[in-house]
């Protein structure tokens, strides 16, 4: 099949478009255009101005990333009109009652619906609950350009895998689910994804079986670190090190090795009330799922309320005290702070009235402020009476008991260790860890 979009794109008589520049877009756009004529589009001008000059807004990639991609970046739908395959890769976040809000991703389909024409293919990446791609996606795309699916144009699903700060699990050496929406574009579309996934592609049956495979795999990842950290709080009342624990049962070869901690982030602390909303639409309120995601939105609480217990049980006045957080991303080693679990530890502590201090080298004091009304400090004192280690940074974990030492008032004080990298390192100090 000549004319098939697949050998269009290899011979460079079209263009592949990626809709969506964050974490997500970016790397796939720029694997893409080493291959084929690719056009970048976001909404966002101050980020396209980034990415013009090399320079990834999302602190992933390196400006060396961006040499030798046949790209252009841009915010113009003009830009998108000679464009036949497109790749949707915008955020699916929750709203403040963890609902899925689908504006970003309905708003990106009719931004393509506009373009569309006939013989073009669209390819979804955004993490969805099953059914999303054709209930709610499709018929934007009909609407907007008055084309019929399946008729006129062929839709997939191949959802995300990438981890911000891996740099070992990367879009080229992990499996890539695919799906379409018949045996052409299935075809079609894996042939496209196989351009960039060294690891090769694994083919779903069907759109919804690819949708519900990527909403699973968070989901689990949740359930099982929701069961770490409700172990860790009865543990705690045993007066049991829950990291020694997990280490002596972990010698068994068949137990799974999870660890207690704080769940943010843009995907394990928000797929699963995609499913457990779709799962409501179809008459099925979800009760294991829904008991994981509560005790996991409840942890940054948790350890706020430890460290107070501590801090009091070493006869100090709770409303004078002073406590330094070490990192506040959503997870180590990325500049990423949004859902991070860490603001719900100083929003904890803040409620007894402690003067928090918030130290991070990978965040913006800026960005702190605008999104949780909590800015960054430059250099912490010395005069805390708690430090809390909440991010596992590569700057801290070569960080020592004197080091610690250095930030309490007159040396003493309570050293919170939310991940347990320090189990074993701190004897001087009361130490804590989940």
């Amino acid at each position: 099949m000549s004319n098939s979009i697949y050998n269009k794109l290899i011979n460079k008589e079209t263009k592949l478009a990626v809709i969506g520049l964050g974490y997500v877009g970016l790397p796939i756009a720029l694997e893409f255009a080493r291959k084929i004529r690719v056009v970048g589009f976001d909404i966002n001008q101050n980020r396209i101005d980034l990415m013009k000059k090399n320079i990834d807004p999302s602190n992933e990639l390196i400006a060396s990333n961006f040499e030798g991609c046949d790209i252009l970046f841009t915010t113009s739908l003009d830009d998108l009109k000679d464009v036949e395959f497109f790749i949707v890769a915008v955020p699916t976040p929750i709203d403040n009652t963890n609902l899925p809000n689908l504006k970003p991703l309905l708003g990106a389909s009719s931004t393509v619906g506009k373009v569309l024409k006939k013989g073009d293919y669209v390819v979804f990446e955004s993490t969805v609950y099953p059914g999303c791609t054709e209930e709610d996606c499709i018929p934007v795309l009909e609407k907007e350009s008055g084309l019929k699916f399946k008729d006129d144009f062929k839709v997939g699903y191949s959802p995300e895998r990438i981890n911000p700060g891996d740099k070992e699990h990367t879009l080229q050496n992990v499996i890539k689910v695919v799906s379409g929406c018949c045996e052409t574009s299935l075809d079609e579309i894996a042939k496209t994804y196989e351009l960039v996934v060294d690891a090769g592609v694994h083919r779903a049956t069907t759109i919804k079986v690819a949708e519900a495979a990527k909403i699973i795999e968070n989901t689990q990842r949740d359930l099982n670190i929701a069961l770490m950290n409700e172990l860790s709080i009865i543990f705690n009342k045993m007066k049991i090190n829950t990291f020694d624990v997990l280490e002596a049962a972990g010698t068994k070869w068949n137990f799974l090795k999870f660890s207690p901690g704080l769940v943010g982030g843009h995907c394990i602390g928000v797929d699963p009330y995609y499913l457990t909303h779709k799962a409501a639409q179809v008459g099925y309120h979800s009760k294991v799922i829904t008991s994981g995601r509560y005790v996991n939105d409840s942890m940054g609480f948790y350890i706020g309320k430890q460290t107070v217990k501590k801090i009091i049980s070493q006869g100090k006045h709770i409303q004078d005290a002073k406590v330094l957080v070490m990192g506040a991303t959503f997870k180590e080693d990325v500049s990423d702070i949004r859902n991070s679990k860490v603001i719900d530890v100083i929003n904890e502590l803040q409620s007894f009235q402690v003067h928090v201090d918030v130290v991070d080298p990978h965040a913006s004091s800026h960005e702190m402020h605008e999104e949780y009304g909590v800015g960054l400090i430059d250099k912490p004192s010395n005069d805390y009476d708690a430090v809390i280690v909440a991010v596992n940074h590569k700057e801290y974990k070569n960080l020592t008991e004197a080091d610690f030492k250095a930030l309490l008032k007159d040396q003493k004080g309570v050293f919170v260790d939310v991940k347990g990298i320090f189990k074993g390192k701190i004897r001087d100090i009361e130490y804590w860890s989940l």
